[in-house]
């Protein structure tokens, strides 16, 4: 889940993995021929704006439970009542020990069922569950109050991410009426691009995508690229050795827009460096 404030001063993004996907300690469990997805979970928390927060504690399978409507990993949580998402979240931070404490509460206007395939042979599958939605952000620690437009969204695969990708671009930006989203994926068998339009009061439509232009790589060299026209970027919000979120404006749909948008390198992913140094910002529990 992502939002932003309607005043542009804050951000959110929450991740919560059942699986870590980005996890040093369930990527070293496959080598050596166990990795139990359960046995590696945790919410991530990143804030941004006037009070940045970065947290993703990994956790075990004995402090995770999940049912149809919620999952609890340590002694965060999440629930779907139906109409819509409650998070509630007790983390610390790292590598500086900050805590942060609230509640997320995201409206959907709309719920989406359809789920697309990201690989030729369906491994990894995305569903946007809720494209367009309100947001309303409380928080004690650090103490910010705000609400403003955001997006939800669910992915699952069989394999690990780094086997059948090479890298991705990925952007969702506010339309009128709706919320387009943009996939440029790299695969290691070819590439696809997906553009997709859904309407605030439900349903999508396909569209082609405008022409994959650069963007200015990030300070760690991670590149970056849009299927937008005259694209540029208006602040980069993380920016890691492997991974680069960002705030991005470029023409889509006739519209100039402003918008959320994610690079993932997964060559860079799968170096022993960066394997050296993720633990450093996702440690493990016990």
């Amino acid at each position: 889940m992502d939002a932003v404030s309607d005043d542009g001063a804050y951000g959110i993004t929450l991740i919560a993995f059942i699986g870590s996907v980005f996890s040093p300690y369930y990527r070293w469990s496959r080598r050596f021929g166990s990795g139990d997805p359960l046995r590696h979970c945790a919410l991530n928390v990143a804030l941004y704006g006037r009070s940045r927060r970065w947290a993703m504690t990994e956790r075990g399978a004995g402090s995770v439970s999940r049912g149809p409507g919620f999952l609890a990993i340590g002694p965060s949580g999440m629930s779907w009542d139906g109409t819509g998402l409650t998070v509630r979240i007790e983390e610390t931070g790292a590598p500086l020990p900050r805590r942060v404490r609230g509640v997320v509460r995201v409206y959907p206007s709309a719920v989406e069922s359809r789920v697309l395939a990201l690989d030729a042979a369906g491994r990894h599958r995305w569903q946007p569950v809720a494209p367009c939605a309100r947001v309303e952000v409380a928080l004690d620690r650090p103490g910010v109050r705000w609400s403003g437009p955001g997006y939800f969204d669910t992915n699952e695969g069989d394999r690990a991410l780094e086997d059948d990708f090479a890298r991705w671009d990925w952007a969702r930006a506010a339309v009128p009426g709706g919320t387009a989203v943009l996939y440029d994926v790299d695969r290691v068998d070819g590439r696809s691009v997906m553009g997709m339009r859904y309407s605030a009061s439900g349903g999508v439509e396909d569209f082609v995508p405008p022409a994959r232009v650069g963007l200015p790589a990030t300070r760690w060299r991670v590149g970056r690229a849009v299927c937008a026209e005259a694209p540029s970027v208006v602040e980069t919000l993380e920016d890691t050795p492997f991974y680069a979120r960002s705030v991005v404006a470029g023409g889509v749909l006739g519209e100039r827009v402003v918008g959320m948008h994610e690079s993932l390198d997964l060559g860079r992913f799968v170096s022993p460096l960066v394997q050296g140094m993720l633990p450093f910002r996702m440690p493990r529990a016990g």
